[in-house]
């Protein structure tokens, strides 16, 4: 199953294990577990602490990985390939005894957590948010014992994902109940699991004393603004709900200049890695409500709470996701509503599914759903695609993708989930429903400026307005990427203006300076 070059890796990162780990198994006769089967013998094969025990557990095909004598903690229902392949490594590295790096506070946070907690994580292979949020919570089962954590594929667990009305990963569950959707961080968990640590951690960040610069968003703009303030001397802190931004929800980039290919999450970690080899307080998990003034410095108004103060700000806080604004979409979302081919599209493999948009990101979609699901439905607004001729081309090889221009969506029916679409044919004026069981909506970007009106001249488009060097129309507020007017909303223009931010910045504070500083008589 592993090609000699992976099987040769592990060798080396098995070398780190100092204790003995048993591979659990739990087996019928299904092909996955015949490859199951062969996956841990092959792991097993790489090291003597690991052993293969096999002992029936009600997640069949699975495979626990444990100490002799423990009870497992950690287990894997399916097959915890593609993405998920480095979940299994680190779960084994943990388990064997190699420390894990984690911050000692965020450690002692897990470690002090009292209740009783079965957590349960529904990932596809495909996703390349599910591993942090696997990862995250294999972490706690390795350093709480009251923690147990079972990471479920749910196209190998079809009847158990629609049972409970899974149609969106990472779909969490702890102790039987629903308890998060989407890509979170360990400390974000633990600070949903643990009230009192949300609450000193907001304490501490209202106690920082003012920055030098407060960058909002850690998306490909952010980051770059941040190393090149610190790179400057600049006090700088950059705020934002996830690092990498929109970046982590895109597959393959092969336009990013001087990197042939590259994929969002490994962009993001590249990213990070740069932004962490400066003096940048990167505070996470966070996402700013309001900016204000009082006599001396801006102020940024944090969800937590906290409030941070700063001498200068720049705005980076991109884009999401532009949704329907139909009757059913928020209802449904993520109960056959969502965004994600990639991420979702395996829990809807052999259904009718719907793909809402006729652009790049939209064609893209419906050519990896067609690969999956019975039929695809491509509804586009205007009366012709707006991809690219290859895109379209490749499209129309595929005799189970019907595209129908001219359609303007009106709502998505169902009650627990999504049985259907409702669209007006703009032509005819009639009204058609499609039989469906997702809606992936691919219409492009809003910009995340909501928390800036009345404070920053917007464009009718909700969009920052900047001049050539990226300030704003409030002095000491800069902006950059994918929430400005820049007119090309791509990562490379992003890292850039990021940059110009920056400069911009340091310039507006070394004059901020000068003004200030005492004059000297003649």
């Amino acid at each position: 199953m592993l090609d000699a070059s992976i099987l040769a890796q592990l060798r080396d990162h098995f070398t780190r294990l100092t204790r003995p780990v048993h591979l659990v198994v739990s087996l019928d006769d299904s092909p996955t577990s015949a490859q199951m089967r062969e996956l841990v013998s092959e792991l097993a094969e790489t090291s003597s602490w690991i052993e293969v025990v096999e002992r029936a557990d009600e997640w069949t095909p699975s495979f626990a990985v444990a100490q002799p004598g423990d009870e497992p903690r950690i287990r894997f229902a399916g097959l915890p390939l593609g993405h998920e392949f480095t979940s299994l490594i680190l779960a084994v590295l943990h388990v064997g005894g190699h420390p894990p790096v984690v911050e000692e506070s965020l450690a002692r946070a897990v470690e002090t957590l009292t209740d009783d907690l079965v957590v349960e994580t529904f990932f596809s292979q495909s996703c390349q948010n599910c591993p942090e949020v696997v990862q995250a919570l294999n972490l706690m089962a390795v350093l709480n014992p009251r923690v147990r954590h079972v990471a479920i594929d749910g196209a190998s667990f079809r009847e158990e994902a629609d049972g409970r009305g899974v149609l969106a990963v990472p779909s969490v569950f702890v102790n039987g109940e629903p308890f998060l959707t989407g890509r979170s961080s360990l400390a974000d968990i633990v600070e949903r699991l643990d009230l009192d640590a949300a609450t000193a951690h907001a304490a501490e960040l209202d106690g920082r004393e003012p920055y030098d610069v407060v960058v909002v968003g850690a998306g490909p703009a952010g980051v770059s603004a941040a190393v090149y303030t610190a790179r400057k001397g600049v006090r700088t802190a950059m705020v934002g709900e996830r690092i990498g931004g929109q970046v982590l929800d895109t597959m393959a980039i092969e336009n990013l200049i001087s990197v042939p290919h590259t994929e969002g999450p490994q962009l993001a970690r590249d990213l990070e890695r740069h932004a962490r080899e400066y003096d940048v307080d990167i505070i996470e998990r966070e996402r700013v409500l309001r900016l204000g003034r009082d006599d001396s410095f801006f102020t940024l108004d944090l969800r937590s709470g906290a409030r941070l103060k700063a001498r200068s700000v720049i705005v980076a806080s991109g884009a999401r996701w532009r949704t329907l604004n139909v009757p059913g979409e928020t209802e449904l979302l993520n109960k056959g509503v969502t965004f994600c081919p990639h991420c979702d599209g395996p829990l809807f493999k052999g259904h009718d599914v719907v793909v809402v948009g006729g652009g790049n990101s939209g064609v893209e979609a419906a050519l990896d759903l067609a690969g999956l699901c019975s039929s695809v439905t491509l509804l586009e607004y205007d009366t012709q695609l707006r991809a690219d001729d290859v895109l379209q081309r490749a499209l129309a090889r595929r005799d189970n993708v019907r595209v129908v221009t001219g359609a303007q969506t009106l709502r998505i029916t169902g009650q627990d989930r999504m049985d259907g679409l409702v669209y007006l044919d703009r032509q005819s004026g009639l009204e058609h429903r499609v039989e469906a069981r997702g809606v992936f909506v691919q219409i492009g970007l809003v910009p995340n400026t909501d928390w800036l009106t009345g404070t920053l001249e917007l464009s009718a488009r909700g969009e920052v307005v900047v001049d050539d060097r990226g300030a704003t129309s409030l002095e000491g507020v800069f902006a950059a990427g994918d929430c400005t007017t820049a007119p090309y909303k791509q990562i490379v223009v992003a890292l850039g203006s990021g940059a110009d931010a920056a400069l911009a910045t340091f310039d507006y504070l070394i004059r901020l300076d000068s003004e200030r500083a005492p004059s000297v008589a003649s």
